[in-house]
């Protein structure tokens, strides 16, 4: 007679529970690359200003073409937004430096959590 195969029944494994000592290490690495990441931006600043301002420019065409329909309103709107390029520079740089670093080290970390 044939002996049945042994099967075990086992509870899945997830991954273990980081220590003290490891959430402490990851906490300091991000602190480290929200810095480094600020400073990447502040030592590139002009080429980060010229990214943002390529995205006016595109940005800024392409909803006054979608919300505004009429051909001299809408010539008119394009020569405001030009006008107001100087402002947008101005509080796009701020916003940027206040918001960005955190908002990519939250993704990077949200990137390697996953794993």
């Amino acid at each position: 007679m044939a002996k049945a195969p042994i099967t075990v029944k086992s509870e899945p494994v997830g991954p273990l529970a980081k220590t003290a000592e490891e959430l402490a290490v990851e906490e300091k690495r991000l602190q480290d690359l929200f810095l480094l990441i600020e400073t990447m931006f502040l030592r590139e600043e002009t080429t980060v200003k010229l990214i943002l301002e390529c995205l006016y420019d595109i940005g800024s065409v392409n909803l006054i073409n979608k919300k505004v329909r009429k051909r001299p309103l809408n010539r008119l709107m394009k020569y405001i937004a030009r006008l107001s390029k100087p402002v947008f520079r101005i509080v796009a740089w701020r916003w940027f430096m206040k918001n960005c670093p955190k908002l990519l080290v939250d993704w990077l970390h949200g990137k390697v959590t996953k794993i």
